[in-house]
C-alpha cells in the first residue's frame, strides 16, 4: 500500500462529501458551506451589521426572563461572519469531541475532523498509514486535506496534533481563528493509555507525550486562543469556555469596518446606514 495522488484526490473529495452530510451532526438546521476561493464571497445573511454583541456582557440575555435567554454559541455565527474555527493541540486533547459540541451549539457551522476525512478517503486507519508510509506520508495527505478545507467557510475543524509542525499549514490555519486546547500530558495519558496511537508505541509513552509537547509548544502558542483544559473539565465545559473566549476575542479584535464606524462616530460624522 502506498500513499498516491489518487489518495490525495480522494481525501480532498471527501471534504465536500463531509460538508454535504455533516448537518446530521448539527441538530438545529441544514447549513450550506459555500466555496470562497476565486471571488469575493459574501453571505447575504451576514453581509450587514446585525447588531449582535457579546451576550456575556448583557445580563438580560444571560440571566433575565427565560423567553429572552439565548445560547451564546448561537450568536457566534453572525459575529464570525463565516470565519472558520481551527482546533489544534496534542492527540487526546479532545479536539474532535469538543469541536463537534461547539458546532452543534452554533447551529450554522459544520464540523470537520481531518483524521476522519483521511481514514474515509484512504480506507485505512491512521495507525496503518503511519505503519506503511511513516509520519511524513501521513502529513502529506493531511496538508492536502487542510488545503481543501480552508477554502470553505463556516466550519469548525479538528486537526491532527502534528499538523502545526509544517509551516505551509499555518497560512491556511491563519485564514481562520486558531484555538489551542492546552492539556497537560499526564491528563492526556490517562485518556489514551492503551490505545494504538502511532507515536506512542514505545516503552515510555508518557515521556513521549511530554517530548512531543515540548517540540510543538512554540507553534501551539501561535494560536489566537489558548484554552487551558483541566482534568475536571468535560467536553461541555471546554466548549463553553471556547464560546465565551471567542466572544471576548471578537470584542478585542473588531473588523476594520467597525473600527472605521467607531472613528467616524467619535468625530461626529454620519455613518452610512
Amino acid at each position: 500500500m502506498a500513499i498516491t495522488n489518487k489518495w490525495v484526490i480522494m481525501a480532498v473529495m471527501m471534504v465536500g462529501q463531509a460538508l454535504a452530510f455533516s448537518p446530521g451532526k448539527v441538530s438545529f438546521a441544514r447549513p450550506v458551506a459555500l466555496k470562497a476561493g476565486g471571488f469575493e464571497w459574501e453571505d447575504p445573511t451576514e453581509a450587514f451589521d446585525q447588531g449582535v454583541e457579546n451576550p456575556y456582557k448583557n445580563a438580560e440575555l444571560m440571566n433575565g426572563n427565560e423567553e429572552l435567554k439565548v445560547d451564546p454559541a448561537r450568536l457566534l455565527g453572525p459575529r464570525l461572519k463565516g470565519t472558520n474555527l481551527y482546533l489544534i493541540g496534542m492527540m487526546g486533547s479532545g479536539k474532535s469531541s469538543v469541536g463537534d459540541a461547539v458546532a452543534r451549539r452554533m447551529g450554522t457551522y459544520n464540523f470537520l475532523d481531518t483524521d476522519v476525512i483521511i481514514e474515509k478517503a484512504t480506507g485505512v486507519t491512521i495507525p496503518e498509514i503511519f505503519e506503511s508510509e511513516g509520519e511524513e506520508g501521513f502529513r502529506k495527505v493531511e496538508s492536502q486535506v487542510l488545503d481543501s478545507v480552508h477554502s470553505y467557510v463556516r466550519c469548525v475543524v479538528s486537526t491532527g496534533g502534528g499538523l502545526v509542525c509544517k509551516m505551509e499549514n499555518w497560512s491556511k490555519l491563519q485564514s481562520g481563528i486558531v484555538i489551542w486546547l492546552d492539556v497537560d500530558p499526564e491528563v492526556i495519558y490517562k485518556r489514551i493509555e492503551g490505545t494504538d496511537r502511532p507515536l506512542l508505541q514505545n516503552d515510555d509513552p508518557l515521556q513521549k507525550l511530554k517530548d512531543l509537547l515540548e517540540e510543538r509548544k512554540d507553534k501551539y502558542r501561535q494560536a489566537d486562543l489558548q484554552i487551558e483544559v483541566t482534568e475536571d473539565m468535560d467536553e461541555a465545559a471546554v466548549a463553553e469556555k471556547i464560546v465565551r473566549d471567542l466572544h471576548d476575542f471578537i470584542d478585542e479584535n473588531p473588523p476594520a469596518w467597525k473600527l472605521a464606524k467607531q472613528k467616524a462616530q467619535s468625530e461626529g460624522l454620519d455613518w452610512v446606514q
